[in-house]
């Protein structure tokens, strides 16, 4: 029986160190992804964020209901963003089925677009079971939700210091969903108020 080279010694070893290396890269990849599972129970939410003052939360909400395809579930507290509320219609005129749920205080009055979206014949309710409805939320097609501290006014595009999240994950939407059923069971139709000393 011969005895081994040099060479070949440096060569075995520099193979057992590559299995090792690989052994170990296998196992952390693994243990990545039994975390990934372990958090969500499926892979990773993709989220984006926005800021204001003119930071894209208003185009982006508007990107977002250019997509949509089947429902958009909506709760506002303030509602003046003329251009949400045209991208409200314009998906309502795409056929997509749109219910909108708003604090009482868009009841006034004062401009609110709750009575652009209702002159569409969009879905348009009042939530005024609670002191204030502050949820600003919509939901699209069952798996996107935005939600924040972002209210669908210019006021907050402009000037406000606020935040959304753009977030597509169906999961997460399903709670949405559900919450906002709860909120729609006790809503009544949105009806504009005249401004008080006005005559018929």
């Amino acid at each position: 029986m011969g005895f081994a080279t040099g060479l070949e010694i440096s060569d075995a070893f520099s193979l057992a160190r590559m299995r090792s290396k690989l052994a170990f890269a296998i196992v952390v990849a693994l243990c990545l992804a039994d975390v990934s599972f372990a958090v969500g129970g499926a892979a990773p939410a993709n989220i984006q964020v926005y800021f204001s003052p003119k930071g894209g939360c208003t185009e982006a909400v508007v990107d977002a209901l250019s997509k949509a395809q089947s429902t958009v579930l909506v709760q506002a507290y303030s509602f003046t963003s003329a251009p949400i509320a045209k991208a409200l219609t314009d998906a309502h005129r795409r056929s997509v089925k749109i219910q909108v749920i708003l604090d009482k205080s868009n009841q006034t009055d004062k401009y609110s677009a709750a009575t652009f979206t209702q002159n569409y014949g969009i879905s348009t309710l009042i939530d005024d079971r609670h002191s204030i409805a502050h949820n600003k939320i919509i939901i699209i097609d069952g798996h996107t939700v935005l939600t924040g501290s972002f209210n669908f006014t210019k006021q907050a595009e402009e000037h406000n210091a606020e935040n959304l999240l753009v977030i597509d994950d169906a999961a997460l939407a399903a709670k949405y969903t559900e919450n906002w059923k709860s909120h729609f069971a006790h809503c009544k139709p949105y009806e504009r108020k005249e401004p008080s000393g006005r005559r018929r």
